[in-house]
């Protein structure tokens, strides 16, 4: 188990990407080592993304094809995600907005911040 350190490069947020991602498919208990690992990372990670790759102001659908795009991910991703691929192009296309539950697994799975999938907008 390497070290966790600040993200300060391009390599840095690979390697501390891949070591988030390695808990995805068996995600550890809160509270436990792992689960304070996985915590950790997933918030050195957005820090890291906040200031390399901000969200744009705009809606959550913008904000969507943003994370997908910057992520490398496509329709058939999402489809999987919710398994339901009308759903997907549904969302993609504008005609059906996220609702709670998927903004959560968006969120939890691909790191996509909720205000972005809610789109609040912070008052000035």
């Amino acid at each position: 188990m390497s070290k966790i350190g600040i993200i300060r490069d391009e390599i840095g947020y690979r390697e501390a990407l891949a070591a988030y991602e390695a808990f995805f498919d068996h995600e550890p208990e809160a509270g436990s080592d792992d689960g304070d690992r996985f915590e950790l990372l997933g918030l050195l990670l957005a820090k890291y993304e906040e200031e390399h790759f901000p969200m744009p102001g705009t809606g959550p659908l913008e904000a969507l094809h943003f994370a997908m795009e910057r992520q490398g991910l496509g329709q058939s991703d999402l489809a999987d995600l919710l398994n339901s691929r009308s759903r997907a192009s549904e969302i993609l296309n504008g005609r059906r907005e996220l609702t709670l539950p998927q903004i959560r697994l968006l969120s939890k799975v691909w790191g996509i911040p909720a205000q972005a999938l809610i789109g609040e907008v912070e008052a000035a």
